[in-house]
């Protein structure tokens, strides 16, 4: 895999017109766009047949969590569109993965579409070892409570999960090398983290193991969105220098 197709961009935006501009800018840089709650929430499924008519992949970030057959028939709906990735929280329990991976299939399968790669959230990157234990009540260290909900993912048949660059290891010791682990919380060397606590560069985050990293707002704040995307295209390849040069 190149390092255009690992880069996924989120349409973090208000309206059609300002993400068809985004993706405008960035088509041929980028591997695929993100689709999350600003955008989906402001203009619906609108946004993924826009995205589609230009001949560019979908990542539906909704994260879904309910009961397994609201999750179902949610699910069902994102895969008719023929969106590339969908997520759900992995802590909504193994059922709902479960449910979530039956009715991908059947749908795409009764549409005549490739199913899409299901990915289960494991801990938001926004999240700090100490508020995992003392807000939200986890007897686990973060770095094993990624693993577990990983683990729980990949049993349930999802394809993938959703992880700070930080467990990229720890995951694929656990689940494999053939395990999809997308990464955010990825910030080009120089740039601040924002409300991100677990951070890589994308160089660290490649020679990590990450299959996919998604990367917003340096890209999309930056004065030059399409410049700022090939920069971090070749902070990505000198991550795959180093891995190389590791594993000789």
């Amino acid at each position: 895999m190149n390092q255009k197709s690992k880069l996924i961009v989120p349409l973090d935006v208000d309206n059609l017109e300002a993400a068809r501009q985004l993706m405008d800018m960035l088509r041929g840089v980028v591997g695929m766009f993100k689709v999350g709650h600003q955008l989906f929430t402001s203009v619906g499924p609108r946004v993924v047949e826009m995205v589609h008519q230009h001949g560019e992949s979908v990542f539906l970030d909704l994260k879904f969590h309910d009961i397994p057959n609201t999750v179902a028939g949610a699910v069902a709906a994102a895969t008719r569109p023929g969106v590339r990735m969908l997520n759900v929280h992995a802590s909504g329990g193994q059922a709902m993965m479960a449910a979530a991976v039956h009715s991908a299939q059947e749908h795409a399968r009764c549409s005549g579409i490739p199913r899409p790669l299901l990915l289960g959230v494991t801990v938001l990157t926004s999240i700090a070892e100490e508020e995992l234990q003392q807000t939200l009540g986890s007897s686990r260290a973060l770095s094993e409570q990624v693993v577990y909900l990983a683990q729980q993912a990949q049993q349930a048949g999802l394809d993938g999960v959703v992880a700070s660059p930080h467990e990229i290891r720890s995951i694929r010791e656990a689940c494999g090398e053939n395990f999809v682990i997308v990464t955010p919380g990825v910030r080009p060397a120089g740039s601040g983290s924002q409300d991100q606590k677990r951070v890589m560069t994308p160089a660290q985050a490649v020679a990590a193991g990450a299959d996919y990293l998604v990367i917003g707002r340096p890209i999309r704040n930056a004065p030059d969105p399409r410049l700022a995307a090939e920069r971090i295209l070749e902070e990505m390849t000198l991550g795959d220098t180093r891995e190389l040069k590791a594993d000789g």
